[in-house]
């Protein structure tokens, strides 16, 4: 089922119980219109960082959080939130889900400079797109031409991003953000987070598929371990088959290659015999366990080309959530 946006259908189906830092740039995008030889430029320079800095990851989870602010329940822009750069501003950038990401728009400042009529909207969800593609995923049909935020007063609340383990009260989420996410139980939770911004089960689970892609550090979610013998600074494999030591330790990952974008996080979760060092948290499990999710994601355990289509459409989605577009020209 297609849900457009859906935070008040929660309330019908789940129960009682449903619901250091970056200085802000002063560079900001006004431009009614984008040159497409602006954005090949762009995409140039953040592969050459890709490939430089073995970075995906982080850019993945700096464009997500920038999107994954959106609520589709309010129709004025910006207030909605969504991919339009505000993440690059304090106070949102200093959010606790947002800790490590400053290094991140650090990273992409230099392809602002250098191309100014693109704006960090764009940046960020490009990166993102590119990272995967290079390290072997799909390729998403980007749509280009964001408007940007352009102050911190148009940032969203606090609050609207989703968690992995519950809190010491054994409650997901939380009452702010600009809708309530808050559940004691880890389906709902994601619910409450993914239908804010109008997705639904099949793109909860394709894009938690992602996690193949990256580690978790205790220093930013609060998870994973300092370090474990897939991220302590030898080889790691990459998508053509070479491997590289050319990435900062540190971290737990999902899957053991994790600089490859594949359907290894779905085979991995229920395998029992995998690594103990490999992360298995709550919103992980629960993709098998809920009858909702446990459709999609048995069908990406099984077939990686099912996988990549489902998560191709669902990124292409979450990357334009509350995006206000302008002419590439």
């Amino acid at each position: 089922m297609k849900i457009a946006c859906a935070p008040l259908l929660l309330a019908a189906i789940s129960g009682a119980d449903a619901f250091a830092p970056v200085a802000p740039s002063a560079r900001t995008t006004t431009s009614l219109s984008v040159a497409q030889s602006d954005l090949d430029g762009a995409q140039s320079m953040i592969d050459g960082i890709l490939k430089e800095k073995n970075c995906g990851p982080v850019f993945v989870r700096l464009a997500w959080h920038d999107s994954g602010t959106h609520d589709c329940s309010i129709a004025e822009w910006p207030a909605s939130g969504g991919a339009i750069g505000s993440i690059r501003f304090d106070p949102e950038i200093n959010h606790g889900a947002n800790a490590g990401l400053s290094g991140a728009v650090k990273l992409l400042e230099p392809v602002k400079e250098a191309y100014p009529g693109v704006s960090y909207a764009d940046i960020f969800q490009m990166a993102s797109a590119r990272g995967i593609l290079l390290a072997g995923g799909p390729a998403v049909d980007m749509k280009y031409g964001r408007v940007d935020a352009t102050s911190p007063e148009q940032c969203s609340p606090e609050g609207n991003l989703p968690d992995a383990e519950a809190g010491p009260e054994g409650k997901f989420g939380g009452p702010g953000g600009t809708a309530s996410t808050e559940d004691s139980a880890a389906e709902w939770h994601l619910r409450k987070v993914f239908y804010r911004m109008g997705l639904n089960d099949e793109d909860i689970v394709a894009l938690s598929g992602a996690h193949t892609f990256g580690r978790a550090y205790a220093d930013r979610s609060g998870l994973g371990a300092e370090k474990t013998k897939f991220t302590d600074g030898s080889a790691t494999k990459l998508a053509d088959g070479s491997s590289t030591d050319a990435y900062t330790p540190g971290g737990s990952p999902w899957v053991e290659d994790w600089l490859v974008f594949d359907n290894s996080y779905f085979t991995t979760i229920t395998d029992a015999s995998t690594d103990e060092e490999l992360l298995k948290l709550t919103s992980d499990k629960i993709l098998f366990q809920d009858a909702g999710f446990k459709p999609y994601s048995e069908k990406f355990a099984a077939s990686q080309d099912e996988f990549f289509a489902s998560y191709a459409k669902a990124h292409k989605a979450l990357s334009e959530l509350g995006s206000k577009f302008e002419p590439v020209e």
